[in-house]
């Protein structure tokens, strides 16, 4: 007689929220016009945004999650994505134009509307990162059609914001898993 011994994973969302805050926060620290845009954004976009939240969608596909895989994998994407903007590797191709991105920008706003709206069943703080990441998309594709420098720097106030409500997220599972209880409401 064989048994069967369900393998266990980690809960892999407290990693993908806090690869996508602390990048989000980087980044909008430059759309506010606190910082500049340098190696530094690139590399935490690279690494943290899209390595380790991809790893987090893979992880929450094991689990059976659509939501957190799809979210995770989605957005580690987008990082690599917009890194590959940034860079223009090819060359080849011309380099992004304001219109271009501003579509961009806006089918992720139009993608992370509906994810919201997935979160509806979840909880508070999750609905709190999603709700105000598709207002940063839209913000920032706003400003991109209309090469607006207000509402560039208003969107990284709300992507800053955006950010530190991700890593709150993140936290508040690793401190409320470790503990059993709730330590930090979500």
């Amino acid at each position: 007689m064989s048994t069967e011994t369900k393998a266990t994973i980690a809960n892999p969302a407290p990693l993908g929220l806090l690869g996508f805050g602390m990048t989000t926060c980087l980044l909008n620290l430059h759309n506010a016009g606190i910082i500049p845009l340098s190696i530094v954004t690139v590399a935490m976009g690279f690494a943290l945004g899209g390595a380790a939240q991809i790893i987090a969608g893979i992880m929450e596909f094991k689990k059976n999650n659509t939501f957190g895989a799809t979210a995770f994998t989605a957005y580690g994407f987008f990082w690599w994505s917009l890194i590959l903007i940034w860079m223009n590797p090819t060359k080849s191709i011309a380099s992004s134009d304001s219109i271009s991105l501003g579509y961009y920008l806006l089918l992720w706003g139009i993608f992370t509307l509906f994810m919201f709206i997935g979160t509806l069943k979840h909880n508070i703080a999750s609905r709190i990162v999603f709700g105000s990441l598709a207002l940063l998309f839209f913000l920032l594709a706003a400003a991109n059609f209309t090469d607006s420098h207000s509402i560039h720097t208003i969107a990284g106030y709300v992507g800053i914001f955006c950010g530190l409500s991700a890593i709150y997220n993140s936290v508040a599972q690793v401190i409320n898993e470790e503990y059993k209880k709730t330590i930090l409401p979500l």
